[in-house]
This record gives C-alpha cells, sequence and structure tokens, in this order.
C-alpha cells in the first residue's frame, strides 16, 4: 500500500488538474502495469541473452537497440548529428596486455601480474637508461613542462600518477593516454608509472590486466600505440629518489607486447522538447550507463560453470530501466526545458561513453544547466534513495520536496572516503562545470549486502525488489521533471572544485 500511496501522490500532483476525479478512484491496473513496465525493462536488460552488456560486444549493441526503440515508441525526438537519429557512434581501440614482462631495476626483479601491469605497446627487450619527468605531464596553457631541459630520447621514461595539480583516481586514468603520448613524442622507448594510489594494487593490477578500451583519435594506430607502457609498484624507495635526484640508473625491460584493435560501441540518444518557449533552448541532460562487465574472465569477479554471466541487473539495469522511465513520463507530458536522455556505454571501461559525449556533444554544453545521473552498486535500505552530491548543486530543495512525497529518506553520501562523486558518468559532466549529481538506490555503505551483487555473477534480476525499484524510477522521474521546470537555473555550492569551471562555461548567463 506504500507504494500505491505514493504513485497516488504523484498522480495527483504532477500529471493531472483535476484533482477531485481521482481522489476516491486510485487506478491499481496502471499501477501494477507501471511496476510490470519496469520490471520488462530490467528483465530485458540483465538477461542471460545479453551476454553482461559488455561495451563492443553483441549484447551491448543489444541493449543500445532495445533502449533506442524504446526512446522511438515514447516519441523522443531523434538528435541532430547522431548515426540513425538515436545513436552516436564511438571509435575504440582495444588495447590486449601483454602475455609476459619482467623489469630489472636496482637489484630487484617485478613481474608482469605481480608487481607489475604491462598495459600495452610493441614487443620489447633491452637494457635501457632510465629518466625521472615528475608527472610525465605538459599543459600548453600555464606553460608547466616536465619535460622541459630533459633528454628522454631513446629512454625509458619514469613518471608519478596524474598531474602535478591532481593525483585522484579520475584524472589519474585520463591522463595515462596523453602520457603515452607526449613521451612518444620525445623519442622515448617505453614509459613507466610507479603506483602511487589509495586503492590497493591487487584491484589496480587486475583491472588493467584484462583487456582495455580507450576511445580512438583515429582509425589507425600511432607510434604512441606502440609504446611499451607499465605501471609499477614499486616500494623501493631509495631507487626512486636516486632516480629523481638525476642518478643515473639503467633497466632490464622485456615484454612480449600487447594487442590493440578497432572496435566501436553506441551512446543512445533521444531529444524531449521543452514546451515553453523561453526555457526550450536550454537543456537537462539525464544519464544512466547500460554497459557492464561481461561473461567469465571479463567480469573480474568471481563465477562458475553454472552462472558464469555478470547480468548487471543492480549496475546499472535499474538506472537505465530509471531512464526509460523517465523518458515515457516527460515524453508525454512534456516540462518546460528540453531534456535529452542519454543511455552511455563504457562507463564500466572508465567513463568512456559520458568522457566522449561531453568532447562531442549533440546539444551545446553552456546551453545544459543540468546532468542527473543514475547509477549503483545495488541497495540496502529500501527506505532511502542516495544522492551523491545532495548538497552542492543547488537543488537540494527539490530533492528534500520529491523525497518527501514519498515519505523515503536521502542518504547524502554513504563513503565520502571512496570519493564516489567522481566515479561514476556525472563527473565528466561537472568537469566541465555542468552541475552534475548522481542518484543511487539507498545504500548505507559498502556493507555486505551491496557487496554480495556488485560485479558478481549472481546480481541477476531474480530476487529484486520490485516495488521498491519503481518508486525509485519514479522518484528520479520527479526530480528530473522539477529541475526541468525550475524557473532558476542550478548552480555549484561556492567553492565547489567545479565552479570555475562553471564559470568558464557559462560566463554572465
Amino acid at each position: 500500500m506504500k507504494y500505491i500511496f505514493s504513485l497516488f501522490l504523484f498522480i495527483v500532483l504532477f500529471s493531472f488538474d483535476a484533482k477531485a476525479q481521482y481522489a476516491n478512484n486510485i487506478d491499481r491496473d496502471a499501477v501494477r502495469r507501471h511496476i510490470a513496465e519496469t520490471e520488462a525493462h530490467l528483465r530485458f536488460l540483465a538477461s542471460d541473452e545479453l551476454q553482461g552488456r559488455r561495451t563492443t560486444d553483441p549484447g551491448n549493441d543489444v541493449a543500445a537497440r532495445y533502449i533506442a526503440e524504446q526512446f522511438r515508441r515514447y516519441g523522443l525526438e531523434p538528435v541532430e548529428g547522431a548515426d540513425e537519429g538515436y545513436f552516436q557512434r564511438i571509435p575504440f581501440r582495444e588495447s590486449m596486455p601483454a602475455a609476459t614482462a619482467s623489469i630489472e631495476w636496482a637489484g630487484q626483479t617485478y613481474e608482469h601480474t605481480t608487481d607489475l601491469v604491462a598495459l600495452s605497446g610493441a614487443p620489447f627487450e633491452a637494457k635501457v637508461e632510465a629518466v625521472f619527468a615528475n608527472h610525465g605531464w605538459v599543459d600548453e596553457e600555464s606553460g608547466h613542462d616536465d619535460f622541459k631541459d630533459i633528454d628522454v630520447n631513446g629512454k625509458v621514461v619514469v613518471v608519478l600518477p596524474g598531474t602535478p595539480e591532481d593525483q585522484n583516481p579520475y584524472t589519474v586514468f585520463r591522463a595515462m593516454s596523453k602520457k603515452r603520448e607526449l613521451a612518444s613524442a620525445r623519442g622515448a622507448v617505453a614509459l613507466i608509472e610507479l603506483y602511487r594510489l589509495q586503492f590497493p594494487w591487487p584491484y589496480f593490477r587486475k583491472y588493467f590486466g584484462n583487456p582495455r578500451l580507450e576511445v580512438a583519435k583515429t582509425d589507425s594506430l600511432s607510434a604512441a600505440d606502440n609504446l611499451p607502457y607499465f605501471w609499477l609498484n614499486n616500494e623501493n624507495e631509495e631507487a626512486t629518489a636516486q632516480l629523481a635526484k638525476g642518478a643515473k640508473t639503467e633497466m632490464m625491460i622485456n615484454s612480449s607486447g600487447g594487442e590493440m584493435k578497432m572496435k566501436s560501441s553506441r551512446n543512445v540518444v533521444g531529444l524531449i522538447r521543452g514546451e515553453n518557449p523561453n526555457l526550450q533552448d536550454e537543456y537537462v541532460i539525464l544519464t544512466a550507463h547500460f554497459d557492464h562487465v561481461g561473461v567469465g574472465k571479463q567480469g573480474g569477479g568471481a563465477y562458475t560453470a553454472e552462472d558464469s554471466i555478470f547480468n548487471g541487473a543492480r549496475d546499472n539495469a535499474i538506472g537505465t530501466a530509471a531512464l526509460l522511465n523517465a523518458a515515457k513520463d516527460l515524453a508525454h507530458r512534456r516540462p518546460d526545458r528540453s531534456v535529452l536522455c542519454l543511455a552511455v556505454t563504457g562507463e564500466e571501461m572508465g567513463l568512456l561513453g559520458s568522457k566522449y559525449y561531453v568532447d562531442h556533444p549533440l546539444v551545446p554544453l553552456n546551453q545544459t544547466i543540468f546532468n542527473l545521473n543514475t547509477d549503483g552498486a545495488g541497495y540496502d535500505n529500501t527506505d532511502a534513495i542516495t544522492i551523491i552530491g545532495y548538497d552542492r548543486v543547488g537543488v537540494e530543495d527539490v530533492f528534500d520536496d520529491v523525497v518527501q512525497i514519498y515519505k523515503m529518506q536521502i542518504i547524502a553520501d554513504p563513503a565520502p572516503e571512496q570519493n564516489l562523486f567522481d566515479r561514476s558518468d556525472n563527473v565528466n559532466f561537472a568537469a566541465k562545470g555542468i552541475p552534475a549529481p548522481t542518484i543511487s538506490p539507498g545504500v548505507t555503505g559498502f556493507t555486505e549486502e551491496v557487496m554480495k551483487y556488485y560485479h558478481q555473477a549472481i546480481d541477476n534480476p531474480e530476487g529484486l525488489d520490485y516495488d521498491y525499484i519503481t518508486r525509485y524510477c519514479d522518484v528520479f522521474t520527479m526530480i528530473a521533471r522539477a529541475i526541468a521546470n525550475k524557473a532558476e537555473r542550478p548552480q555549484w555550492k561556492a567553492g565547489d572544485k567545479y565552479e570555475a569551471a562553471a564559470k568558464e562555461l557559462y560566463g554572465d548567463q
């Protein structure tokens, strides 16, 4: 009954003008159909037939087609500049790590899959001089150049992770491709990053020891793609300190080399044109990633012969169902501002689909006033929703009002030490200056109940609380509608680290 009452409030407050007509006539069949449709979306997206929806695999393409056809069915407009109207094709380069690799340095031997990860590059076997280049970073705007006065030609370049200004995981991973290009352009024969991150090395090694995807800038491989590239978990601080001081040292590097292939995947986009002519040129973008991690060894977690498919029901078929529900409702009764529904691929590979979108936007970024992202690892509290960035993006009133209607609680950030704000697709919009929180099902932390399913083969559609999931989807829809109708444009909280990017993006708007 709690859900029926909540849905009734939603109908009364947001969908119909004649409140009295429905006050004593709740359409329970409509409620059941609504829950059933949500469940149908989720069961299809998390079905075995889609084989874990891994980016560039056939199951991912099927999921993209399903989402596009729902957009078409709901009446969303095709987007100018998109393929077939509803797709944004992304060229990818898949890197297969080396099968074997080792580095001998300062009396120690580092082996691939233990203390060393050979990410990519051509086969290499040689003893070469090593040079230290700080973070291996060049910033043309500020004039910063870690290679200034350093001769790296014919040498292996050893660097620290991230950039001089930022070493959070998002920046570290985003910098990897550029660092390889910078070192290769200066004649380096190999690149090594020294592991200095907060989360455990075994997780990093496991993730990057598997095939990886990068957005391809061209349709062919470059010299930088063939540069041998390693991450080294080196605890020999004395050797590192001596290298940083300019001491001459040599390394024996032996790598069987990795393999690269060109592939592609697609974001899915659909437009709901705003009703208010004075606001319809402003956009709210709703995002959810629909990819997951695949099958068997691809998944990176435990599996059995009986269940080897990482279906990703909680991560992120729930979020994708929420996006589809919002698309249907908002297209049926359009809000004041325009809404772009964007289902992104490649999140599990490093937030790649959303990064590609913000670099190749289909509506102007400076007319995009908000990004509402939905993503999650699961839930352990069905009386709550989690809002990462609750007090950072200037719409606490909207969050509070909508959640109060549903008699639910808000969990603002269940694990501040994990920096969750910067670990989903919203961060790519935030980095451009767009206010961008992530809405998730109710999570109190990385509890046993959550981790039981997160990136595990047992994360299947069976056993989900579809009543709660449908309420969650409705909350997401209501928040989206309220922001799209809000008279004032949302603003970052004063002093937020993304406020400067917003000022650059929007100027005096």
